[in-house]
């Protein structure tokens, strides 16, 4: 019998490992392609450009324009007549050396709740809390603290 060179099989020894680099590089492709058809498209904003915008307006978070304001009307009575949904205007009476002095501390304010009264509190006022927006709030309690409240239904 004749000698015959041994037969080798063309990359067989490396075989798995030509297979697993050729897979990473089709997936690291088809990524590219993916993330490049995303950017082509871009955000729905509908004012027509696409891809990122060059500098992104930096997102403001705006303060809670309406916040709940717990008010203590003088006269407990008229809370009584007060259901969630109305709207009043709070005055503020104060009393000075010179006679009572009256001024409107919010308009059209929204009654969010009217809890039940307390028993023994009828002479210190009744509680509602209105809906208003945040600077109304703020008056409604400074007010609260040197005046008495009275409300009127709008």
């Amino acid at each position: 019998m004749p000698h015959f060179a041994p037969v080798r099989v063309r990359g067989g020894r490396y075989q798995l490992a030509r297979l697993v680099r050729h897979r990473r590089r089709a997936v690291a492709a088809g990524l590219a392609v993916t993330a490049a058809a995303l950017v082509a498209v871009g955000p729905g904003d509908g004012d027509g450009a696409r891809g990122h915008p060059v500098a992104a307006p930096a997102r403001e978070h705006r303060a809670v324009e309406m916040v709940t304001a717990p008010v203590r009307i003088a006269d407990g009575a008229a809370v009584l007549l007060l259901r969630p949904g109305d709207r009043v205007d709070v005055i503020a009476a104060g009393t000075t050396a010179t006679g009572g002095d009256a001024q409107v501390v919010a308009r059209g304010a929204r009654v969010k709740k009217v809890p039940e009264p307390v028993e023994g509190a009828a002479e210190s006022g009744a509680l509602v809390v209105l809906s208003v927006p945040r600077s109304i709030a703020a008056r409604l309690a400074g007010a609260s603290a040197t005046a008495r409240l009275a409300v009127t239904l709008c």
